[in-house]
């Protein structure tokens, strides 16, 4: 039996490579996504990304029983959903939030996460190294 390990990603994180390079890089999504299957071969990865809150918390009740764990980056959804809050506190697997960028050394909105302490970890200011923690945290778990 293979561990399986949803990948989540929220809003404009389909713009890597191209938004904010300054702040996310220069590597797309797909490139993190080759890259996480890459070094962990051994998962089965599922992957979502989408710009709407609906499709997120779906995607967060679908995979509950379905995979061990998710690693989340629910983007500028962290400061403004309670509603994601809500199905991560009523979900039964582990959530490990990510972030790209130090959000404690941005804009003082970004330093709230309403999400934060449902989740299981939190990892933030690595880049594409933060997935890789993430997955390597749920892994040992």
């Amino acid at each position: 039996m293979s561990v399986t390990i949803g990948i989540l990603n929220g809003p404009n994180l389909n713009l890597l490579g191209t938004r904010e390079p300054h702040i996310y890089g220069s590597a797309s999504l797909q490139d993190l996504l080759d890259e996480l299957k890459l070094h962990f071969k051994g998962l089965r990865l599922l992957h979502v990304q989408s710009n709407h809150e609906g499709v997120l918390i779906d995607t967060l009740q679908e995979w509950d029983k379905e995979v061990e764990g998710i690693v989340f980056n629910p983007a500028a959804y962290t400061h403004t959903s309670i509603a994601i809050a809500d199905t991560i506190a009523a979900i039964s697997s582990p959530v490990v939030e990510v972030h790209l960028s130090n959000v404690e050394e941005r804009e003082p909105f970004r330093k709230i996460s309403y999400l934060r302490p449902y989740c299981a970890h939190t990892i933030y200011g690595k880049g594409f190294k933060g997935y890789h923690e993430a997955i390597q945290w749920l892994i040992e778990r």
